[in-house]
């Protein structure tokens, strides 16, 4: 498959950072915005659903719950698969999976089968496409990246303005059957964005040079199709547990604010505006964002920038905990949805800094499965202390302290980890397109720390090519001299 030469990350291929990127990026952000947007604008449906079925709407929760339940919690699988196929067959089969899913939970006859068609296929499918569009991003983009990946996140905040209106609009045109249908077909356009992840291909020039004799007989290495030496770098475990304590708290205010506001006797429309305004100002945030993160000055403190975020974001829910009309929970949502687009756009390129290419795909896959146990069990709970409490506050103070939390945690474990480099990174992670430089920059892997360590290794991935070059004049040079020895032979025949 061609995807699987991108994925293999051949040996002199540098990000081009344009060009059919820009192709790659509006792939990336059509499947962003489904993947993060279609869990919450299903619940248009949960009204219709509930008199169908008759269950309560606790039951048809889960289908949301499930959905985003295998889109974090396959991240392993997909990484696998990933790095056995390619990115582009992975995401063209999985844009079928969201699609089906979908189809066939219009002829359901229970919740159960929703559960199944809905939560399970359409999740997996859109989990099949989720992290392949990160990967090939990655892939794509070195010096813009922290733009790329602001701009695919966009398509989160986007989506959801879009499919919720949609969603409502076929609900009241055609019923939830007929809309499940439509958003099926609608879902069939995942194979389209798969189908622009093009793979990167060598250059030509080293296409065309023979390899030596003895890379010949030197057996290829066998690729890992789960890349567990990650957990071996603090830094990915740092932004593990970090990531890991912050979905717990940070999905709680989008869910609970609209109540929010009904509790404090505010009519169902003028509560629902709260998400519009919230999703606006998301919109327009996370492009921002990376384009700041991608300043010179700012991308090699890419990782505080991202605690920053994740700080406004904790104090955000803990002083919006205080709103006591709606006026407050206008500016709220205002400030959240600041904060909120700024984490989106900065956690997945934190992520990318740390491991860098080469090992993206499997420390995505096991983030994402780590945070799938957070996703769980963060809105339920919440859930409960409201039960017990019946008062929001304590809800989004729960919510605020745990963002915070993770703040901390990401932001004194970086500093502690790097304080200990005898050389500061700034320059190097500017600068770092090849795999050997950012695999110089984890921190806490031992032989790495120096400067000159890094250069060496640079020194080595040029030298693979160099050696090539020089391997084909070392035998055009011999080929030479065996003529010249076989004219000479030839000659002194005759005269003898």
């Amino acid at each position: 498959m061609g995807g699987a030469v991108v994925d293999d990350g051949p040996p002199g291929v540098k990000a081009p950072d344009g060009g059919w990127g820009w192709a790659v990026l509006a792939g990336g952000f059509v499947i962003t915005g489904f993947s993060y947007a279609f869990p919450k604008a299903i619940s248009v449906f949960f009204k219709e659903l509930i008199q169908e079925f008759d269950v309560g709407y606790s039951d048809t929760a889960w289908i949301s719950s499930i959905l985003l339940a295998m889109l974090y919690g396959t991240g392993p699988v997909c990484s696998v698969l990933v790095n056995r196929f390619g990115c582009r067959p992975v995401m063209m089969v999985g844009g079928l999976f969201a699609s089906l899913g979908m189809i066939l939970s219009s002829f359901a006859t229970s919740i159960i089968h929703i559960y199944i068609c809905t939560g399970v296929i359409t999740g997996l499918g859109l989990a099949l496409n989720f992290q392949p569009s990160l990967i090939m991003l990655n892939r794509y983009f070195s010096e813009k990246r922290p733009l790329a990946n602001g701009l695919a996140a966009a398509g989160s905040p986007v989506a959801l303005c879009c499919l919720s209106p949609l969603g409502q609009f076929l609900q009241y045109k055609y019923g939830w059957r007929g809309g499940f249908l439509i958003l099926g077909g609608i879902l069939l356009n995942c194979c389209a964005c798969g189908a622009l992840m093009r793979p990167l291909l060598p250059p030509k020039k080293l296409e065309e040079c023979p390899p030596t004799a003895a890379e010949e007989k030197k057996p290829l290495p066998k690729k890992k199709l789960l890349d567990f030496s990650v957990f071996k770098e603090r830094g990915f475990l740092i932004y593990t547990i970090a990531a890991s304590i912050m979905v717990l708290g940070l999905f709680v205010p989008p869910v609970f604010v609209v109540s929010y506001a009904k509790g404090l006797g505010y009519e169902d429309t003028t509560s629902a505006l709260l998400l519009t305004i919230l999703g606006f100002v998301d919109m327009f945030a996370r492009p921002v964002s990376g384009l700041i993160a991608g300043l010179k000055w700012v991308r090699p403190r890419s990782v505080y920038l991202f605690s920053f975020a994740m700080i406004f974001n904790g104090i955000t829910d803990i002083i919006g905990s205080q709103a006591k009309d709606y006026t407050g929970l206008v500016v709220f949502c205002i400030f959240f949805g600041m904060s909120y687009g700024m984490v989106g756009a900065l956690q997945f390129e934190v992520l990318m800094t740390i491991v860098g290419t080469e090992r993206f795909s499997s420390a995505l896959g096991l983030v994402l499965l780590m945070e799938a146990i957070a996703v769980l069990l963060g809105p339920p709970g919440a859930g409960r202390l409201l039960d017990a409490t019946h008062q929001y506050m304590h809800v989004f103070l729960l919510a605020g302290c745990e963002v915070t939390l993770s703040a901390i945690v990401i932001a004194l474990g970086n500093f502690i980890c790097l304080r200990g480099r005898k050389e500061d990174p700034e320059a190097k992670m500017e600068m770092a397109v090849t795999a050997a430089e950012k695999e110089g920059l984890n921190c806490g892997v031992e032989g790495e720390e120096d400067h000159e360590d890094v250069e060496e290794l640079v020194e080595k991935e040029k030298g693979k090519y160099s050696a090539l070059i020089t391997g084909e004049e070392v035998m055009m040079k011999d080929k030479e001299q065996t003529n010249k020895q076989i004219e000479h032979f030839r000659l002194k025949k005759k005269k003898t």
